[in-house]
């Protein structure tokens, strides 16, 4: 069984001021599920830099399979109090790959795994 990993860390700052009301921004690398979500948080900004980070970690992780996916093909939501990925892209093949994330974020800081595995 091939199991890989994707790591990604950001700058919170990276979402802080006019960059949230740039609504072409915004749809471009999140769904709009997401960006109800984050808006809905005391501090939105935290929480688009965690899904960013997750969306990245999996890209790495993803790329090692030799899938090449778009930041905008992820959605991160919540099931549980945990995040879950779902791939919106259709034409991915991810069918017989598993995919774990965790995200976290501090005042300044976000942080995210991905761990991706083959089923069977």
């Amino acid at each position: 069984m091939k199991i890989e990993i994707g790591a990604d860390i950001i700058d919170n700052n990276r979402f802080d001021g006019d960059i949230l009301l740039n609504e072409s921004f915004l749809k471009k690398y999140f769904s709009d599920e997401e960006i109800v979500y984050c808006f809905s948080q005391y501090d939105p900004k935290q929480h688009f830099a965690a899904r960013f980070a997750g969306k990245e970690a999996v890209i790495k992780a993803l790329s090692q399979f030799g899938i090449d996916i778009r930041i905008s093909d992820i959605e991160i939501s919540l099931k549980n109090n945990a995040p879950s990925i779902k791939i919106l892209n259709e034409q991915a093949n991810i069918k017989n790959l598993k995919i774990k994330i965790s995200i976290s974020h501090c005042e300044d800081k976000s942080i995210a795994f991905a761990i991706i595995y083959e089923l069977g």
